[in-house]
């Protein structure tokens, strides 16, 4: 037993025989009682005080401490102040190294509220967007920081891609906008702004002269291909030099294409927007291109057509039909002979998708991320046997970014591949909407 404890059941006995005696002398048990009590009543009272009196005044409890239960009590709560009081200490100085850390980044830290109010920044928020922080504080990120974009960017809430702006009070640089949600039911925003002006220029650079290039190249390839094809079909040509001149006639034609293919990407990119756009008959354009892809099987694949006649889309159709047709021509081309190409185009609760599923060799996953990316090939000797330029789902890629959609490959090796683009709802018509337009009334 400890010595506090000792020492109130102590009290306790010596209370109790002092109420006996009280008793044997004709006094009341409950008068003793509560005289013999009344010693270690005063004290429990005057302990519930001093107790009551830290409390309330925060004060720090420090040894010595009186002894009984009183004592146990009050050492215990030292004990669990000085493990709060390390605690703290502890967060202090984890703050400290983040505040360093975080001020210590180059790009742009902003955290909102779950009203898009400014909460806190780091100091390259004020070199990038001119956002001042504390005086901020509180703050509609939308009035700080004036950019339309960027505002339609964070309430839209989908963040998948990064978005590039150019600050108000500095057009000079370009921005990279990430957006990340966090904290109780994600309804806060960590915005990360990266200044990648270098690589925007450098980007602008690489695509006027890929496109000078391309325009320059296509002249005297065209002029070297005429000559091929009148030295092809001159009677005066040797036989021996027939194969030779057809060799060169095809890498001709693949160069034509690669060229073609680089022109339709640096238009592309010009304008991350759309231009030109209309209704388009999705249907009958798809199956032009089936068409075309039974043609350049020749009879090697079976396909399975899946199309909803009446869906239509908002988009340019020279792009669309560009997009479509390489992801279906990529099935062929890529799929051994005897397997089955299938081609869908339907309405989903998430908008329209157009896919094309085939049981081929399939794609490692280590690819996938990186198929969009100009002149990347799985298997380059494949790809180069087929005609491939290697351009086509950067092509597919840019299409669908400038219509709001998103490409989505899903594939196994052994396991074929699946290739589906996803359209937003708004984009969606049906064959009844363009017969029958909507107006408004006067």
């Amino acid at each position: 037993m400890r010595a506090g404890a000792a020492f109130e059941l102590g009290l306790l006995i010596a209370g109790g025989l002092a109420a006996s005696l009280l008793i044997w002398f004709g006094i009341g048990w409950a008068e003793s009682l509560l005289i013999a009590l009344l010693p270690l009543l005063l004290r429990h009272a005057w302990n519930l005080f001093r107790l009551a009196r830290l409390i309330r005044r925060q004060h720090r409890l420090v040894p010595p401490f009186p002894s009984g239960i009183w004592g146990d009590i009050y050492r215990a709560i030292g004990q669990y102040q000085q493990r709060g009081r390390k605690g703290r200490k502890r967060q202090l100085r984890f703050f400290r190294r983040f505040r360093e850390a975080a001020n210590s980044v180059p790009d742009a830290l902003v955290v909102l509220d779950k009203n898009r109010c400014i909460e806190w920044a780091n100091p390259a928020a004020q070199v990038l967007m001119d956002l001042h922080w504390p005086s901020d504080d509180g703050k509609p990120l939308s009035e700080v920081f004036e950019h339309p974009d960027l505002s339609n960017y964070i309430v839209a809430g989908e963040y998948g891609r990064p978005l590039e702006v150019a600050p108000a009070h500095n057009r000079s640089i370009m921005l990279s906008v990430r957006v990340a949600p966090f904290g109780e039911r994600k309804k806060q925003r960590l915005v990360v702004g990266r200044d990648i002006t270098k690589i925007f220029h450098l980007n602008l650079i690489r695509r006027d002269f890929v496109a000078n290039a391309s325009h320059e190249l296509r002249t005297p390839l065209t002029v070297i291909t005429g000559f091929l094809e009148t030295l092809a079909d001159s009677a005066q040509t040797p036989a021996g030099h027939r194969r030779p001149l057809n060799l060169m006639q095809h890498q001709a034609e693949r160069m034509r294409s690669i060229i073609e293919d680089l022109l339709t990407l640096s238009r592309l990119e010009m304008d991350e927007e759309a231009v030109d756009i209309d209704k388009v008959d999705v249907p009958y354009e798809l199956e032009q291109i089936v068409a075309d892809a039974s043609a350049l099987s020749g009879g090697r694949h079976r396909f399975q057509i899946d199309i909803d006649t009446e869906l239509m889309l908002l988009g340019k159709d020279s792009e669309l039909r560009s997009a479509f047709s390489n992801i279906l021509f990529n099935a062929v081309k890529h799929t051994p002979a005897g397997s089955q190409i299938q081609l869908s185009w339907s309405q989903t609760e998430s908008g329209p998708v157009f896919k094309v599923t085939d049981d081929g060799p399939g794609i490692a996953s280590k690819h996938i991320p990186r198929l969009t990316e100009r002149f990347y090939r799985v298997d380059k000797a494949r790809s180069r046997e087929s005609g491939g330029t290697g351009l086509g789902l950067a092509i597919v890629k840019h299409v669908l970014s400038r219509h709001h959609a998103r490409l989505v490959v899903a594939s196994e090796p052994g396991q074929g591949a699946q290739f589906s683009c996803h359209f937003p709802p708004e984009s969606a018509l049906t064959a009844t909407q363009i017969e029958h337009p909507t107006t408004n009334p006067a």
